[in-house]
């Protein structure tokens, strides 16, 4: 919280939180600081520790004179880069203390701030050869002697600001990560991996070749180098070489583990993935992406999941699989038709939100049992419903997994005792298919059974099995199920002319 009671905005108090291992808030900065300077005192004992054997030959050594410029110098240079950094940076100090968010100018700060702190210790550096190398060639009766100075320092200078931007790139992974998620990347790369790598080349075998090189070719010294002086420089060379490769492989191989195991949960369908953004290179982009690629996987599968809900999953994954269109397909399916019996007067009993309720317990019972026998309700008419076996999909026994389904369906409600149903239940040849326009589409299927099926609805709540079924459909059932039914009356169906022959529950 901050002095005010304000937390970190979403979602910078995640990032905030991911990455609490590392400095940030009021600590961040002066530990970047005092990161540098000690990564400088390395660099400053490694050139000195090369300069005390410096000698033009004429016995005068000039240590004492090398090391007391040194320490002049070390005592006024790293203080004042220390105030430099911190004032490159203070944009960043500032939101960082009042645990705000950034706004696009700090956040860029932000990211700068590796760049600026190796900025500033290549600038000490810098001054510091020339200072060096002027102060040798004035004790020293040889001034290629100030020559050699200025190459060691300034090699010197060019590891320390290499490993000072690693180590400060490692140690703001908070800072980063904090001003990415305020602001994520948009393609303006701070210092990407190709440059990253050619860093660490130079810091593990350019400069320390060049180095080697030099000492065999230092004019000052024809007789060349000693032994100590090669094993020395060789030491450095691997430790630096090391530490840079680390720093280098865990920046670039982390979050490359990261986006495995996030890809990896995406794949077993877990769209809850939020990689942290951290880098401001190649690699924050990526982080970047494959956010934005599992978001928009997720909105795909909630819309396809609203999709499901309101057409059904067959047709969803039909229509997926397929695409959407205007027509359709003729189809030999089963057809069943569940209503309420007295559902007028018992929303007035009821009331409309109880009835809402009522209707929504009822209609489970209808779905669930439905999408068991391998059907599809199509559509939910007011208190009443329409169920298809056989489309979109086949079915190997729509007639019988429909009888099985009324059933079940009366069998069910009779047990909740809320409500009374009709079911009916008809076979044959209809059109199955997509109506509508062309921006607003229903999958339906329109033919005789579907009205049949409706008509027998209104005989089925007058007996008491409350399910009736067309002859068709019984005989096209397997014998198991065909027992379960006994033949009924031949009826005159509303909008027929020739008559039908019923079928109904056998008694129990």
């Amino acid at each position: 919280m901050t002095s005010d009671g304000s937390p970190w905005p979403v979602p910078v108090a995640r990032a905030a939180a991911w990455a609490e291992w590392a400095p940030s808030g009021r600590s961040a900065v002066p530990f970047i600081a005092l990161l540098v300077i000690v990564a400088n005192l390395v660099g400053v004992g490694t050139v000195v520790l090369l300069l005390l054997g410096v000698d033009d030959g004429s016995g005068r050594t000039g240590r004492t004179e090398v090391l007391w410029t040194a320490v002049a110098y070390l005592v006024l240079a790293l203080p004042a880069g220390g105030l430099a950094g911190l004032r490159r940076q203070r944009s960043t100090t500032r939101w960082l203390l009042q645990r705000r968010e950034p706004t696009p100018a700090e956040a860029g700060q932000a990211l700068r701030l590796p760049l600026d702190v190796a900025l500033v210790a290549a600038a000490i550096w810098l001054v510091a050869a020339v200072l060096m190398s002027t102060v040798v060639a004035m004790l020293f009766p040889e001034p290629l002697v100030g020559l050699r100075v200025a190459v060691v320092v300034t090699l010197g200078g060019v590891v320390t600001a290499g490993v000072t931007y690693l180590l400060t790139a490692r140690a703001a992974r908070a800072v980063t990560a904090i001003a990415l998620a305020a602001h994520p990347p948009v393609g303006a790369l701070v210092l990407g991996v190709r440059p990253r790598l050619l860093l660490t080349w130079a810091l593990t075998s350019g400069v320390p070749m060049l180095g080697v090189v030099l000492l065999f070719l230092d004019p000052s010294d024809p007789d060349g180098p000693g032994e100590a002086a090669v094993v020395f420089l060789v030491v450095v060379a691997l430790l630096v070489g090391a530490l840079a490769t680390l720093l280098t492989a865990r920046a670039v191989g982390q979050p490359l583990r990261e986006l495995r195991r996030a890809v990896q949960q995406v794949g077993r369908g877990d769209y809850g993935v939020d990689v942290l953004v951290d880098d401001a290179g190649e690699i924050g982009l990526l982080q970047e992406g494959v956010n934005t690629m599992v978001a928009g996987l997720a909105e795909r599968e909630r819309l396809r999941d609203l999709f499901g809900r309101h057409v059904g999953t067959t047709v969803a994954q039909e229509a997926l699989r397929t695409g959407v269109s205007l027509g359709g397909e003729e189809r030999v399916v089963a057809a069943l038709f569940v209503d309420i019996a007295g559902s007028t007067s018992l929303v007035r009993r009821t009331g409309p939100e109880q009835m809402v309720g009522l209707l929504n317990r009822f209609f489970a019972v209808v779905v669930e049992t439905v999408e068991e026998e391998g059907g599809l309700v199509n559509k939910f008419e007011g208190d009443a419903a329409l169920c298809v076996f056989g489309a979109p999909t086949d079915h190997p026994d729509p007639a019988g997994a429909a009888l099985r389904a009324a059933r079940r369906i009366c069998d069910a409600v009779a047990v909740a005792g809320e409500v009374d149903v009709g079911v009916g239940v008809a076979c044959g040849p209809v059109w199955a298919g997509q109506v509508g326009a062309a921006s607003r589409l229903e999958y339906t299927v329109i033919g005789d059974p579907v009205n049949e099926a409706a008509r027998l609805t209104e005989l089925a709540k007058d007996h008491p099995g409350r399910a009736v079924a067309s002859g068709p459909t019984v005989l096209g059932a397997p014998p198991d199920e065909r027992e379960q039914w006994v033949r009924g009356a031949e009826v005159t169906l509303r909008g027929r002319d020739e008559a039908t022959t019923t079928w109904v529950r056998a008694p129990a």
